[in-house]
């Protein structure tokens, strides 16, 4: 067993020293540990990596991995411990990766559900209780956000801290497992995060490391696409890398830095028309994810978002989306309002938040001097939280891991676009360039 994975781990290597290009300007400081993960063994009709995401107004995709093939994906749930009134059947896909055979991932959608309240529920009929928290109808409402994850000792302490925090929905931008074509580690992922991930919804976009395509053997986001499948069909997206959901007040949309997103795209088309919908009196604030960012002071992944930038940002400018959280960059970065490179007080704060715990370190090497529009920047491992308190404010603060202590580096009061009245100002523009085929 042990001599074939060397033989996979070497294969694999060759490959992508082929197709991927080599970084050889940015040093990086030793990362924490990778976490092993003892093998147990389990029932194979038992689901394991159970994890839940939205699905559509009042609804959740609960998602699940068994490794018997006839496994039924059934959930059944209700409002009281071991008490499931209720039930749905879901959908079933799986995935082959060179000698890899994922197993049965199960996709099971329940609701209508109950603003902010607790359930019950059990995957495939039988195995352990979950329970989950339907997100609030209304404000308050906090989205925890940590992108870059990994499983590391340090993505361990960023989960803890996380968990202690009262979040009603997790936000990830990009690169979740790390797992870079070795597929075991996707299952290591799944059962790392599931006593959260099982327990709040997780809206994740795609980053660098979930691509792992290998010419003329495996298409990109295979592994991706079929683990952690999320509302971009209820969101009429043509594909799971790029879709939005509402919560409570908030209209959140996730693109993809990794698929096209010029203006003949599909992406871009299906941007402009979901911006177009968006109601900002039953959405008053606007927040957008992908995974490299465009406002980057540090030297690492330096103008790797400009095309995209080029492309799409006239479109979030004149939609007035308030707050966009990137990835990629090891670090921690939040920008004044910013539109076309400099502060705009009717744009956006950009902030990068890719140091969740990954395995390749810090990006510890900044541009001097600091831009006009960086306020607040420092490399260490974290995660974030932003309590949107009503339409008109919002609390963000970014929670630095250290030394294990959650410890709050960096926090802003925000406020609406819509309130303040930048969107009144350049309605005439805004509805020439959302509206214009």
């Amino acid at each position: 067993m042990e001599t074939k994975r060397m033989i996979f781990v070497i294969l694999i290597t060759v490959l992508l020293s082929l197709s991927l290009p080599v970084r050889t300007d940015y040093v990086r400081p030793q990362p924490r540990k990778t976490l092993h993960f003892p093998w147990k063994p389990k029932h194979p009709s038992l689901p394991h990596q159970v994890h839940i995401s939205l699905a559509g107004e009042n609804h959740m995709r609960i998602s699940w991995i068994t490794d018997d093939n006839s496994a039924p994906s059934i959930v059944e749930y209700g409002t009281l411990p071991g008490q499931y009134t209720l039930s749905s059947s879901g959908e079933t896909a799986s995935y082959n990766y060179l000698f890899y055979s994922s197993g049965k991932i199960h996709h099971t959608v329940i609701g209508p559900l109950e603003h902010d309240t607790i359930y019950f529920y059990r995957c495939g009929g039988q195995g352990p209780e979950f329970q989950l928290k339907t997100p609030p109808g209304q404000f308050p409402v906090t989205f925890a956000v940590a992108g870059d994850l990994g499983q590391t000792g340090w993505t361990k302490s960023t989960l803890d801290h996380i968990d202690q925090c009262k979040y009603d929905v997790h936000l990830l931008p990009g690169d979740l497992s790390y797992a870079d074509c070795m597929q075991h580690l996707w299952d290591n992922f799944g059962e790392l995060v599931q006593p959260l991930a099982s327990a709040r919804p997780w809206m994740v976009t795609q980053g660098n490391h979930e691509k792992e395509k290998i010419p003329f053997f495996t298409d990109a986001f295979e592994s991706y696409n079929a683990r952690w499948k999320m509302p971009f069909e209820e969101s009429e997206s043509t594909s799971n890398l790029y879709y939005s959901f509402e919560v409570a007040g908030v209209h959140v949309i996730m693109l993809g830095s990794y698929t096209d997103y010029d203006e003949l795209s599909d992406q871009y088309s299906w941007l402009k028309a979901d911006l177009s919908k968006v109601d900002r009196k039953k959405t008053p604030w606007l927040v957008v994810l992908f995974h490299v960012p465009w406002y980057n002071s540090n030297h690492a992944h330096q103008g790797e978002g400009d095309g995209m930038m080029a492309a799409m940002e006239p479109l979030l400018y004149a939609a007035g989306v308030d707050l966009v959280f990137a990835g990629h960059v090891h670090a921690y970065e939040r920008s004044k309002r910013v539109n076309k490179g400099k502060s705009d007080p009717c744009g956006t704060v950009h902030i990068t938040i890719g140091d969740g715990g990954n395995r390749e370190g810090l990006a510890q090497k900044y541009i001097h001097p600091t831009p006009e529009w960086s306020m607040f920047r420092e490399a260490s491992f974290g995660h974030g939280e932003l309590k949107i308190v009503n339409s008109t404010h919002a609390f963000w603060s970014w929670h630095r891991n250290d030394d294990d202590e959650p410890v709050r580096s960096d926090q802003v009061w925000i406020t609406s676009l819509i309130s303040s009245g930048c969107l009144a100002e350049k309605a005439y523009e805004s509805s020439k360039i959302l509206v214009s085929p």
